[in-house]
C-alpha cells in the first residue's frame, strides 16, 4: 500500500493522457533520436520572452538595496498593481485601480485563489467542454463540483446549455478564450448574452453567479481576430490571466486577478482573494517577476511565430484529408479524429507522431495538437499523418 490519497489516485488516472503521451515521446526520442519524433502533445512556449525582458531582469538583479525581495503586501507590489490597471482598463474599456487587481502564482495559482475565495463545498461551477484538464481538479481543490457543459459544433458558446444547466448551488461559470484545446474566441455577442443571463438567472434564483474568464492567451491570435473585452458583459466578472503565454514565461509563475470595479460587495470579493492567496500558501506572487512585469506593459513575445506553424499545419492536416475548425487563438489544433480518439492517437505513435486525445479535455472523438515546435516538425508530420489516416481509413 502506498498510502497516496484515494482520491489523488484517481486523479491521477484521470490527468493521465498528456503525461502518458510526454512519457511516450521521452522514450521515443531516446530510442529514435529526438529529430525522428514529431511530438505535439505540450504547450509549453518556446519563443523567446522579448528583449526587454533580458534587459529589466539584469537591471532588477543588480538591486542590492535592502528589503527588496522581502514581502509584501499579499495582493502585490501597489505600484506594480497600479501599472497593470492601466493596460487592462484600457482593454477592458472601464476604470481599474490598484485595488481592483492581484498578483498571483500565475492563471492557474489565480483560479485557485477565486475558488477558494467564493466556493462553500457542494458549490456549482460550470466549464465548457472541451476544456483544460486541471479546471476539475482546481474546483475539487475547494469543496466545488465541476458541471460539464458542452459548446457548439465550432466551440463556440451554447447559451441555450448553459442556461439550462444554471441551478440555485451554480456560483461561477468559468470560460477560456482563446481556449485550450480549440483555439476558439467567444464573440463580443455571446459574451454579452452570457452576462445578461447570468444576471437575470442570479436574480430569479436569488444568488450571485461569477463569471470568470481564464485568459493567458489572449495576446496569441491569428488572422486579424481580437478577444473581446470581458467587463462590459456582467460587473460579477473576474479575469485571470498570466504572463505565460505573453511573455513567454511560463516557468516563471507570474499572474494576476483583475476584479470588475463595479462589483456589488467587491471590497469582500477582494478581501477574501487575499486573504486565500496568503493562507494557500501562495503568500504573494515573486517579488522579482512581479516587479519585472511592471516595467513589461507595453511588449509580448512574438505570436507571428505561431501564425506561421498554424499556416504549415493546417496545410498537413488538409493534405491528410483531417477536418478542423480553424483555430482564432492559443497554439492547438483540435482535429476531428476518423475513429476512437485513442486508438487514433496510438496509430499516430506508430508514425512516431504524438498527440493527445480528445477525451483528455473532457470531448471524445478529437485529437490536440500543439504548434510549440519548430515549422520543420510541422511539416516533417506530414507523411505520419496521411499514413495514418489512411491506416483509420481501413
Amino acid at each position: 500500500m502506498s498510502g497516496v490519497a484515494k482520491k489523488m489516485q484517481v486523479f491521477a488516472e484521470q490527468s493521465s493522457w498528456i503525461r502518458k503521451m510526454f512519457e511516450e515521446g521521452a522514450r521515443m526520442k531516446a530510442e529514435f533520436g529526438a529529430d525522428k519524433v514529431f511530438d505535439f502533445s505540450i504547450g509549453n512556449p518556446d519563443v523567446p520572452p522579448p528583449a526587454k525582458f533580458y534587459t529589466v531582469l539584469r537591471e532588477l538583479a543588480a538591486n542590492e538595496q535592502p528589503g527588496v525581495h522581502g514581502y509584501m503586501p499579499n495582493a502585490g507590489y501597489p505600484f506594480v498593481r497600479e501599472a497593470l490597471a492601466k493596460r487592462l482598463g484600457a482593454e477592458q474599456g472601464v476604470k481599474l485601480g490598484e485595488g481592483d487587481i492581484l498578483m498571483t502564482c500565475g492563471a492557474a495559482g489565480g483560479l485557485n485563489v477565486i475558488f477558494k475565495a467564493l466556493l462553500d463545498p457542494g458549490d456549482e461551477v460550470i466549464i465548457l467542454s472541451p476544456f483544460f484538464v486541471e479546471y476539475k481538479f482546481y474546483i475539487d481543490n475547494h469543496g466545488g463540483v465541476a458541471k460539464v457543459v458542452p459548446t457548439d459544433k465550432e466551440f463556440n458558446l451554447d447559451l441555450a446549455a448553459i442556461e439550462a444547466a444554471l441551478t440555485a448551488k451554480t456560483k461561477v461559470v468559468l470560460i477560456n478564450s482563446p481556449n485550450n484545446p480549440t483555439g476558439q474566441i467567444y464573440s463580443a455577442a455571446s459574451l454579452g448574452q452570457l452576462g445578461q443571463m447570468l444576471d437575470a438567472a442570479g436574480k430569479r434564483l436569488g444568488t450571485t453567479i461569477f463569471l470568470v474568464s481564464d485568459e493567458p492567451y489572449r495576446n496569441i491570435v491569428f488572422d486579424g481576430h481580437q478577444v473581446p473585452p470581458l467587463m462590459p458583459t456582467a460587473t460579477n466578472a473576474i479575469i485571470a490571466s498570466s504572463y505565460s503565454k505573453e511573455l513567454a514565461l511560463p516557468g516563471e509563475r507570474i499572474g494576476y486577478l483583475a476584479v470588475h470595479p463595479d462589483m456589488a460587495g467587491k471590497a469582500a470579493v477582494v478581501g477574501a482573494l487575499t486573504l486565500a492567496n496568503r493562507i494557500l500558501g501562495f503568500v504573494n506572487a515573486p517579488a522579482l517577476m512581479q516587479r519585472a512585469v511592471a516595467q513589461l506593459q507595453d511588449v509580448s513575445a512574438d505570436s507571428s511565430v505561431y501564425a506561421r506553424r498554424l499556416d504549415v499545419f493546417c496545410k498537413v492536416l488538409d493534405e491528410a484529408g483531417m477536418s478542423y475548425v480553424r483555430p482564432k487563438g492559443a497554439f492547438y489544433l483540435f482535429p476531428q479524429s476518423p475513429i476512437d480518439d485513442v486508438e487514433f492517437c496510438r496509430l499516430l505513435t506508430e508514425q512516431k507522431i504524438l498527440a493527445v486525445p480528445g477525451r483528455g479535455f473532457g470531448l471524445p472523438g478529437y485529437i490536440r495538437l500543439s504548434f510549440c515546435v519548430d515549422e520543420k516538425v510541422i511539416a516533417g508530420s506530414a507523411e505520419g499523418f496521411k499514413k495514418a489516416m489512411a491506416l483509420a481509413k481501413k
